[in-house]
């Protein structure tokens, strides 16, 4: 079965760049702590929370919390579903650039 055409893989809500940004970092990196995203990306810690709900909304990310100490550290992931369509939505950009230059 052929692929479908680019335009209908992407995924709405990663056609903002930071939200995409985010995406990139989880699926590079695993599972990682939430610092390490806000620091990667250079988002404060509310704007991240905003961009992380949005993500976790549409079902592309998880997060857990994990008690250290007196604080809680949470930890990031992209879903299985989540790193499909990215992938999807990533290869769906590469093929329409490629088919622009």
């Amino acid at each position: 079965m052929p692929e479908p055409p680019a335009d209908t893989r992407l995924v709405p809500l990663l056609l903002d760049p930071t939200r995409l940004r985010i995406t990139a970092t989880l699926i590079a990196a695993g599972e990682v702590e939430f610092g390490f995203v806000r620091d990667r990306v250079g988002l404060t810690d509310s704007a991240l929370s905003k961009q992380l709900k949005a993500l976790t909304t549409a079902g592309l990310i998880i997060s857990r919390r994990e008690p250290t100490g007196a604080a809680r550290r949470t930890w990031i992931r992209m879903t299985p579903e989540g790193r499909e369509q990215a992938g999807a939505h990533i290869t769906a950009l590469r093929e329409i650039s490629e088919e622009e230059g």
